[in-house]
This record gives C-alpha cells, sequence and structure tokens, in this order.
C-alpha cells in the first residue's frame, strides 16, 4: 500500500495514520481503518469536484485503493465484502469519468453459451487511433481496479490503452456475479479479443496480454490456445500449482485454503488440488507463439526457481521467451514489484510498447 504512493493510490501520511490506529493483529481495526481513509477521499472528491477536477481525480484513485484493501483481511464470506467493493468500483469508475479521454466501464458477454459476463475498465491513451491494446488482469485475490492505478499511468504515457478485466474467479464476477474461478482462460480472453477486434479505435493486429501473480498462469494458458495475441507477460508465475498446493496438503497446512475454495468455487481443499492440475504450465506452455515475458523478484514469496523453471522450459519447447528477475540491489525484488511497482511497471510497459506500438 506505501509502494502505491508512488503512482498516486495512497500517500505516505495516509497509510501511517491508517497504520497508528489499529490494533495488532485485529482484522477488524485494518478494515475500519482503510474504510475510514476511502470515505474521507471519497467525500474530498465530492466536495471539491466542480471546481478542482485534478483534486477530485487523485482523490478517488485514493479511495478505490483504500476501499479495496480495507477487505484484504476479511473472511472470504464476510457479507461486508460486497458492499465494500461496490464502493471501490464506485470510486474507480468516478475516476476513470475524469480522465483525460475518459475511461470506459464496459461488459463483455462469454460466447461459451453460459451467459457470463466479463466486467472490464478500457483506458485509451491520448493521440490519433487506432491504438495498441493490452488485456490485464490480477491474481488470486486481484481485480481490476487495482490494475488502474498499477498499469494506466506507465502503459498510456507509452501509447499503450488497456483493457483491465475481472476474471471469472476475481473482483466483481465473484462478489456479484457468482462467477467461480475458471481454469480455461482462454475463454475469457478470446471474448476480450473479439470485442477489442469490434472496436474502431483500437489495431486489431497489435492486441498483448498480461497477467500478474496467478495471473501470470492465467496469462499463459491463455496465450497458448488464444495466437491472435501478439505479446504475452507473467508478471510471477508459479512453474507447477497443482504440486506447490498438493505439498501444503501432504503436510497439512492450514492457511489459505478458504481463500481458494471460495475463489475457485470447491468445497474441500482436495477440490482445489484437483482443480489446479488444468493449470500445471508444462501441459501447455509449448504452444505459446508470440514472445513471452516471465517478470519474477529475486526475494518473491513463491520464490525464484519457479520462474526459472518456466522459462527453462518454456526455452526447451521453442518459445521466444525472456526472463527478467528484478534483484535486491535494483529494487522491485518482492511479489509482483510490490517494494517498488513503479520500476517493474515501467520494464514491463517499455517491453510491451516495443512489440506492439511499432506495429
Amino acid at each position: 500500500i506505501l509502494g502505491s504512493a508512488q503512482d498516486g493510490a495512497s500517500t505516505i501520511s495516509e497509510c501511517f495514520q491508517a497504520a497508528s490506529r489499529m490494533r495488532v493483529g485485529d482484522a477488524d481495526s485494518w478494515h475500519a481503518e482503510w474504510s475510514r481513509q476511502a470515505v474521507s477521499k471519497a467525500r474530498r472528491a465530492e466536495e471539491v469536484r466542480s471546481g478542482a477536477v485534478h483534486t477530485a481525480k487523485a482523490s478517488l484513485l485514493r479511495a478505490s485503493n483504500y476501499h479495496r484493501v480495507s477487505e484484504l483481511f476479511l473472511a472470504p464470506f464476510d457479507p461486508r465484502r460486497r458492499r465494500i467493493f461496490a464502493s471501490c468500483v464506485a470510486a474507480s469508475e468516478a475516476h476513470l469519468r475524469l480522465l483525460t479521454p475518459p475511461g470506459e466501464s464496459v461488459a463483455i458477454g462469454l460466447s461459451d453459451g453460459s451467459g457470463d459476463v466479463l466486467d472490464a475498465y478500457f483506458i485509451r491513451p491520448r493521440g490519433t487511433a487506432p491504438h495498441p491494446v493490452v488485456i490485464a488482469f490480477g491474481g488470486l485475490d486481484g481485480c481490476k481496479d487495482e490494475l488502474v492505478q498499477r498499469m494506466a499511468r506507465a502503459a498510456t504515457e507509452r501509447g499503450l490503452a488497456l483493457l483491465l478485466v475481472d476474471l471469472p474467479g476475481q473482483g466483481k464476477a465473484l462478489r456479484e456475479r457468482n462467477m467461480p474461478g475458471r481454469t480455461d482462460t482462454e475463454v475469457p480472453v478470446a471474448a476480450c479479443v473479439d470485442y477489442l477486434l469490434q472496436r474502431d479505435d483500437i489495431d486489431g493486429n497489435a492486441i498483448a496480454l498480461y497477467g500478474a501473480s496467478l495471473g501470470g498462469v492465467y496469462a499463459a494458458r491463455a496465450a497458448s490456445a488464444e495466437h491472435r495475441l501478439k505479446a504475452v507477460v507473467s508478471d510471477g508465475v508459479i512453474f507447477n500449482l497443482h504440486a506447490g498446493l498438493q505439498s501444503r496438503l501432504t503436510h497439512g497446512e492450514v492457511e489459505g485454503w478458504a481463500l481458494l475454495q471460495w475463489v475457485f468455487g470447491c468445497d474441500t481443499p482436495t477440490a482445489v488440488v484437483e482443480k489446479s492440475k488444468q493449470l500445471a504450465m508444462a501441459e501447455f506452455m509449448d504452444r505459446i507463439r508470440c514472445p513471452y515475458l516471465i517478470v519474477q523478484g529475486e526475494y518473491d514469496f513463491l520464490g525464484l526457481q519457479t520462474a526459472i523453471d518456466a522459462f527453462d522450459h518454456a526455452k526447451r519447447c521453442g518459445v521466444n521467451a525472456e526472463l527478467r528477475v528484478f534483484t535486491g540491489e535494483e529494487t522491485g525484488a518482492s511479489h509482483c514489484q510490490a517494494d517498488n511497482p513503479t520500476l517493474g511497471m515501467e520494464f514491463i510497459c517499455d517491453w510491451l510498447a516495443l512489440r506492439l506500438v511499432a506495429r
């Protein structure tokens, strides 16, 4: 949360103020203090909007982020989650409307006969259309709203449009549409590509994909089947998710299963482990045809070796893959560069722009 200050989604003083009021180990006080900050920023935006658009826009971005983080330690089925996320989305949408050019909230129907709909934000850069575009999503507990703060500035400065998506099992899809996570991520990604190809402000020959954390696995699987993509980025990978979860189950680890069961729509940890078999990267990486970037931090809590294993396997399969490791010396070395997100996103968006903008 402190790191997000670099991109305007928090301020150092507000973070320390919230922390100073919390009771150590008390999830409810965590929720209460971030909610207090969020409500304060939303109120400030409302008070100044008519005469100070830039202040309103900045306040709304912080309000969205503070609402989002306020739910992080609540139980998966806590009824407050839905209300909190609705407030997060309302702040995000109000922020998007104040961008230049304004961002859009869009709904994308899946073509698999399910009737399911994906919620997304579309953000355009300034300049003449058509634009290259990056489809982006987060990980296990990620959502499109955190990507507004994380990606928008770096991408649009480089001429890249963004389609930020809540996949099944994420954000609004999980909380409001009751859509659990699915492992055939090529289906929702294909729907996103179909949607973008219908827009006259998008270059249909310059569409890329970005996934963070578990989203990095989702992105690799999607790119293995969706060959209209021109580049793909895994910002953090878990080469063999199934083996990792099976090991946790075998050793009796209890932390995190409730969240995993909620996200994947499973009744038991065993069912989660079984479902994760379909996300073992060795089973699909050989079918990636576009340039592929893997980014991992030296001190990622997932470990560095899992990214090295993914990269080595991709190269053995003939994939045009690159590996970028952020070290402790340069910072950006934690999970998805949480300790210096600006550094990571600058590198990633430079890499994407070199492969899309010139086209």
